[in-house]
């Protein structure tokens, strides 16, 4: 029997602007509600207009209604545009969540030069120009957090997509690449580090039979990882209460052994 609980809620988010890359939805919908509900002032950006649509009204009770903006993260251009439109409508900026992916299926004799730029542009590229884009602001504001999805899937050699494990292992080298300068500017840059999320698009396309006897076997936690997990690490990083919390990766994969 699962234990009733009642989660945090951090003062310290009321009214923060926070920024959500790929927020329509899966992992992405849940930090925006979650820090929506946190009483922030939350922007996300995606492709999925439909998506965005479905969630909004989900928060209408909210205090702060997120606002959409359609992006194509892997524009950089656009991407800047959006984020500057972003602070424009709320405010500087001060939690960036670097969440966009794709985890798309490939195999290394099929990978050619468009996919591999692709794939590196959506995994990666857009965390480094977000990244880019918001410390100003955040220095200017006092400081910030950014918080950087990255997988264990390449820490457990999986198969199937090797640029895509390429791309988040590199996140790892940023975030600690980074740390150092930005800490000098009161600014937090962590890791969030998602084990096998059972989302929609993962009950549709992967967890099979096998993949829920995989589940069983080497996770310690019998239920199933879910968003909500993943985003509530978020608010605490995004949060005061992690203030002394950078150049770290923080694993929420159910202890996958």
């Amino acid at each position: 029997m699962a234990m009733a609980s009642a989660y945090a809620r951090y003062p310290s988010l009321a009214n923060r602007v926070v920024l959500v890359s790929g927020g329509a939805t899966g992992i992405g919908a849940a930090f925006v509600s979650h820090f929506a509900r946190q009483g922030a002032k939350v922007g996300f950006l995606d492709i999925d207009d439909a998506g965005a649509a479905e969630l909004l009204p989900t928060l209408a009770d909210v205090q702060h209604l997120p606002q959409f903006v359609h992006c194509d993260v892997t524009d950089v251009a656009a991407l800047q545009d959006a984020i500057a439109t972003i602070a424009g409508q709320l405010g500087p900026i001060t939690v960036l969540v670097n969440n966009a992916a794709n985890d798309v299926r490939h195999h290394l004799p099929d990978i050619d030069l468009a996919g591999y730029e692709q794939n590196l542009a959506i995994n990666l590229r857009h965390q480094v120009f977000a990244t880019r884009a918001v410390t100003p602001g955040m220095e200017a504001a006092g400081g910030g957090s950014i918080i950087c999805l990255g997988s264990t899937g390449w820490m457990k050699k999986n198969a199937d997509y090797p640029l895509y494990a390429t791309a988040k292992a590199a996140v790892h080298g940023f975030v600690n690449g980074t740390a150092h300068a930005l800490g000098q500017r009161n600014i937090r840059i962590n890791a969030l580090v998602p084990g096998w999320v059972i989302t929609d698009k993962q009950r549709r396309l992967w967890l099979d039979a096998d993949g829920k006897a995989e589940i069983a076997r080497v996770q310690c936690m019998r239920s199933y990882l879910m968003a909500d997990d993943i985003a509530r690490m978020a608010l605490f990083l995004g949060a005061d209460d992690s203030h002394m919390c950078t150049g770290q990766s923080f694993v929420v994969d159910g202890g996958w052994v």
